[in-house]
C-alpha cells in the first residue's frame, strides 16, 4: 500500500502525520469502512520509521473508533469512522488555515494580498491533483 508518506523535516511529529492522512484518507472515501491498513510492522518498514511511531498513531485512531485491531491482519477502518473524520478534517484543515492567516494578519498584508494568496494556492493545488 503506498497510501502513506512522511515528511521527516516537516514540525509535524511523524505519529500526528499518519493519524491525519488517515482522517484524510477515510474522509475522502480512500479508505472505506472495512479496509484494512497495514499492521504496524508492515507500515514503519514501508515508512522507514520507528513502530513504536507508527503504534502510538495506530492507538490515538483506535481512541478515536477509526479504527479497530484485526489481531494478525492490521488495522481495520471502522463503520463510524467516515462521520469522525469528515468532521476531524474539517477541523484540522480550518485551524491549519486559522494559523496561516494570523500569520498574514501578524504580516500586516493586506487583505486583498492574502486573498488572491489564497485564490493561487488554492488553484495551484488544485492544479496538481493526483
Amino acid at each position: 500500500m503506498h497510501f502513506f508518506h512522511v515528511a521527516p523535516e516537516s514540525p509535524i511529529p511523524i505519529f500526528e502525520q499518519i493519524v491525519t492522512q488517515v482522517i484524510y484518507g477515510v474522509a475522502s472515501g480512500a479508505l472505506e469502512v472495512g479496509t484494512l491498513i497495514p499492521s504496524v510492522r508492515e507500515l514503519a518498514i514501508e515508512l522507514t520509521v520507528h513502530p513504536n511511531t507508527v503504534a502510538k498513531a495506530y492507538q490515538e485512531l483506535e481512541r478515536r473508533n477509526v479504527l479497530v485491531p484485526r489481531r494478525g491482519r492490521g488495522m481495520e477502518v471502522t463503520a463510524d469512522a467516515p462521520g469522525i473524520c469528515k468532521s476531524k478534517r474539517q477541523e484540522i484543515v480550518r485551524n491549519r488555515v486559522r494559523q496561516a492567516l494570523k500569520e498574514a494578519v501578524q504580516s500586516e498584508l493586506p487583505a486583498t494580498e492574502v486573498e488572491k494568496l489564497v485564490l493561487e494556492e488554492l488553484h495551484r493545488c488544485n492544479g496538481h491533483r493526483s
